[in-house]
């Protein structure tokens, strides 16, 4: 393997939305745009961005529980979507916990387009109650998190850079969708979301807040559990990137331990060194709910 598909593989699953949560930062409109570094792959190509600021636009006119108008995906977009695809399908049937793989068949994701965001919220919603809405970018932590309190899970539309169909910057509408909007079609992975936000309400202090950061990262984005005596995941951070789920198994995997977990930093440019496995689905969904509950 090439260092650049190395690379490539590290960050498709990246998540920034949990970096450095700040209670005391100003709460900004959940529709401020990140501006593209210079090191983007999408940077230097005007057409690209051109579509980027299209669906921003989406984001930035959208009244909530209004219809979501369609994202203009091209031809070389859906491309990108089939690519990714592709290795994501046998890395699910290897890797992926009974629950996800049951609700991947109920949103039934078409696998030579990108779906619309519409009409997989139309799905999450009948099955869960949780809405998917569109927002033009990256939004702070806090914002992002206690909207899950709702039953809102703010959703990018745009798609990464054809150049590189195997790693993204930030969250893009594969994570979303196959991360994210799968396991929210889980009616106890969208109550866990939806007592993550509540959580966040309650939660006043940075340290506090950054616990809780660190809980959400090692369960709901990075959370494994053992099936038939297989390790298998359940976090969206894995079941989103093939190349996360192909290294999962040379992690330090650790019995869930939640208090443990709220202790643990993390990087999330690099493969998770460290990952808690819980004993069950039924096992996690248990410890998870009593420590949000709790808290």
């Amino acid at each position: 393997m090439t260092n650049d598909e190395t690379v490539q593989l590290l960050s498709d699953h990246v998540d920034m939305r949990m970096v450095a949560v700040d209670p005391d930062e100003p709460v900004a409109d959940r529709n401020a745009i990140v501006q593209l570094d210079p090191d983007h792959p999408g940077f230097r190509d005007l057409k690209y961005r051109q579509r980027r600021n299209q669906i921003a636009e989406i984001a930035m006119n959208y009244h909530p529980r209004d219809p979501i108008p369609d994202a203009p995906y091209t031809d070389e977009e859906h491309q990108v979507w089939l690519t990714i695809w592709r290795a994501l399908q046998p890395a699910h049937r290897q890797h992926a916990c009974a629950e996800y793989l049951e609700c991947l068949k109920k949103l039934d994701l078409p696998p030579r387009r990108i779906p619309q965001l519409r009409e997989v919220n139309e799905k999450v919603l009948a099955i869960s109650g949780f809405r998917l809405e569109p927002v033009a970018g990256l939004v702070q932590p806090r914002v992002f998190l206690e909207n899950l309190a709702d039953g809102v899970f703010l959703c990018t539309q745009y798609i990464r850079h054809h150049s590189t169909p195997l790693y993204t910057p930030e969250p893009d509408v594969v994570h979303e969708i196959v991360g994210h909007g799968v396991t929210l079609a889980s009616g106890r992975l969208a109550e866990l979301n939806r007592l993550f936000g509540k959580a966040v309400r309650r939660t006043t202090s940075a340290d506090a807040l950054e616990m809780l950061s660190r809980v959400y990262w090692f369960t709901i984005e990075f959370g494994v559990l053992r099936e038939d005596g297989a390790v298998k995941a359940y976090g969206t951070g894995l079941l989103s990137s093939a190349g996360e789920l192909a290294k999962m198994h040379e992690a330090d995997l650790r019995p869930l331990d939640v208090d443990a977990a709220a202790r643990v930093n993390y990087d999330p440019t690099h493969f998770q060194p460290v990952l808690f496995c819980a004993d069950s689905f039924e096992g996690m969904y248990q410890t998870l709910r009593g420590y949000l509950v709790n808290w």
